[in-house]
């Protein structure tokens, strides 16, 4: 009998939606060999097989974030940190950056990320005077946790060349109050401060792909989709993923989504490369085109076919030209390449779904799988046309565990309610993905699980209770789903034989008491391709 390099025995192994429960499990050569009782799995150990007792824990497949950007949370764990935890208040936000300016020199660039406006008593985003008189000798660059809003202080400013005389571009905004920059950048409108910030070296990179990494697998994270290669340094982040391949140092499997919008792109070199969907192996493999079409909900600029609420205000639609997306989306399709494109709001979907029916009239690919990603606001036609499209949604439940609130100030009650429909969706057969967008969410994924089974944000407010799964539909998600959102779902998702060992042991049984208790569970050990990358006893 064949005897296996790893063995997990004495403990609750949840093999996937379906599979039901098991005690033990093998693997070899990093794949799953069998699972069954502890009696049946003992015979295949032998004097090298490792034995992990589990000791009651329990075991699920690897869980894929189906949609994050794993480069930029390892560049974000280096800079400022703007996250309400870190910075609950404005004064505690410009203190933060006030501190970052007293250790760097005079002209270098004090970059942060992560505040939430809406959790200020001041309601609002700090003003570029604010910023200067924090930072008077440095350029700042501030990014709301959406990361479609910035603000910027006067240096950065007048670095980007913009004056009050600059007009917004097409598909964003550069804002002025009372005839004056305020500092604030949305979409598009950020992108003059973009390019002129300090480009980062490929080492640079490769480092925070390598410090991610390593954090996600401390939450039993084993796969991602990162969500935007080449969004901030261009090509050179494609080289930084390629080289923390060939030298061991991406610490997750990576399906790496490529940046192929109207102003930011990597297409061209990556199709010369030949780099289309699929390309790759089992660590690092070449994912979809990534397009933006709007922005965030909470940043009210997701873009709506009815306006946010106590106003006229629909949001924006970063490409307005239905044609001009279209012929984008078609060139990418013809390629050979799946879509993954960022619509939040309805108007975009209908953006998004056009484009989609007129590449897949020219060259039909029934298996392609195109996404769209976030995908929260959308109407029962247009799950319609989802499912005779076999179009996948990938949205966050971590959005409405973090932002559900936020989101009943902006939008009506019965709108939000309806919004992130898991049950919908699932009854529709959409196979939906679960993700957390981080660093626009925490990277955790129990709070989002959590949100999938009680629909609660972390204030306990009960939003669309009727869109509730069960925990097993919500782990579903979390793992096979999102294997299928890539194309990956026979080779990861669940332990059966056959599949790679990526496997997650949590210190309790997440299916035992009440659902409540998920927000406190752990993991205890990551096992990647059978090997252990994470053990908490050991850290």
């Amino acid at each position: 009998m064949t005897k296996a390099d790893l063995v997990l025995t004495n403990g609750k192994i949840w093999c996937g939606l379906g599979l039901g429960h098991t005690e033990a499990l093998a693997a070899g050569k990093g794949e799953i060999l069998a699972t069954g009782t502890a009696a049946e799995i003992g015979s295949m150990i032998g004097p090298a097989t490792t034995v992990i007792d589990l000791q009651g824990r329990l075991a699920v497949p690897g869980l894929n974030d189906a949609h994050m950007h794993l480069l930029p949370y390892g560049t974000a764990m280096a800079e400022v940190d703007l996250r309400p935890a870190a910075a609950p208040t404005l004064p505690a936000l410009l203190d933060a950056v006030r501190a970052r300016a007293a250790q760097t020199p005079a002209g270098g660039w004090v970059i942060g990320r992560g505040y939430d406006h809406f959790l200020f008593d001041e309601k609002r985003h700090p003003w570029r005077e604010e910023l200067d008189a924090a930072c008077p000798d440095h350029p700042v660059y501030i990014v709301r946790t959406c990361g479609h809003l910035a603000v910027a202080n006067s240096r950065a400013l007048a670095l980007a060349g913009i004056t009050e005389a600059t007009p917004s571009p097409e598909g964003g905004l550069i804002e002025r109050q009372n005839g004056k920059l305020s500092g604030l950048l949305a979409e598009t409108g950020r992108e003059p401060v973009m390019a002129v910030m300090p480009a980062a070296s490929e080492e640079t990179l490769v480092t925070a792909i390598e410090r991610a990494g390593r954090d996600l697998l401390t939450y039993g994270i084993t796969s991602v989709m990162e969500a935007a290669v080449g969004i901030r340094d261009g090509w050179t982040e494609m080289l930084a993923y390629q080289r923390a391949h060939r030298e061991g140092r991406l610490p997750v499997r990576t399906y790496a989504c490529l940046m192929g919008d109207k102003t930011r792109s990597i297409l061209a070199q990556a199709e010369a490369a030949g780099l289309v969907t699929g390309r790759g192996d089992d660590m690092f493999r070449i994912g979809p085109v990534k397009i933006f079409t709007d922005g965030s909900a909470g940043g009210r600029t997701a873009a709506m076919t009815r306006p946010y609420k106590g106003s006229e205000d629909h949001g924006i639609l970063c490409i307005p030209d239905q044609e001009e997306l279209s012929e984008m989306v078609l060139s990418a399709h013809r390629a050979g390449y799946q879509m993954a494109i960022h619509a939040i709001g309805d108007a975009a979907i209908d953006q998004v779904l056009n484009a989609y029916a007129g590449a897949l009239a020219d060259t039909p690919a029934p298996d392609r799988r195109h996404r769209i990603e976030h995908c929260g606001w959308l109407r029962p036609d247009q799950m319609t046309r989802m499912r005779d499209m076999q179009v996948i949604p990938a949205p966050q439940p971590s959005f409405m565990y973090y932002f559900g609130d936020l989101y009943l100030s902006v939008l009506e009650e019965e709108r939000v309610a309806a919004s992130h429909p898991y049950r919908t969706w699932i009854d529709a057969g959409l196979n939906p993905s679960a993700s957390t967008d981080c660093p626009v969410t925490e990277i955790a994924p129990l709070p989002g699980i959590y949100n999938m089974v009680t629909r609660k944000t972390n204030r306990g407010t009960l939003i669309g209770p009727d869109q509730r799964l069960t925990l097993e539909e919500a782990l579903h998600a979390y793992t096979s789903a999102s294997a299928y959102a890539s194309g990956e779902e026979r080779r990861k998702g669940q332990l059966v034989p056959g599949q790679l060992a990526d496997i997650a042991v949590f210190d309790r049984d997440l299916f035992a008491g009440d659902p409540e208790t998920l927000l406190e569970a752990r993991c205890d050990l990551t096992i990647l391709g059978g090997h252990v990358v994470f053990d908490r006893a050991a850290a």
